[in-house]
């Protein structure tokens, strides 16, 4: 699955003002994190997945358009964040099962 390493500022923009269609992104971080997530001007569904150092997943949700806020119950050090579209099918439903898309 191929992923958009994101700049600094890309961590606050994330996939914002985006169209469905944009690529997935990677947010990495230097020290273990639990920040919290939001999809505030997110116009569509995204998968958000929560991984350790060695990209083993810890934990991934479904995140509606405009929430207000999301926070891993565990502390991660990357993110991969996955627009519902056609190009995206296949591993979203490896994670969420069958799923309009």
């Amino acid at each position: 699955m191929p992923v958009k390493k994101v700049s600094e500022l890309g961590k606050i923009i994330g996939l914002m003002f985006k169209k469905k269609t944009t690529e997935n992104l990677l947010f990495e971080f230097n020290e273990k994190t639990n920040l919290r997530i939001h999809s505030y001007f997110v116009f569509f569904d995204f998968l958000a997945i929560w991984l350790d150092k060695k990209n083993r997943v810890l934990e991934w949700k479904i995140i509606k358009s405009f929430t207000l806020s999301v926070k891993p119950k565990n502390s991660f050090f990357k993110l991969i964040e996955i627009p519902f579209n056609k190009k995206n099918e296949k591993i979203i439903k490896s994670f969420v099962g069958e799923r309009k898309i």
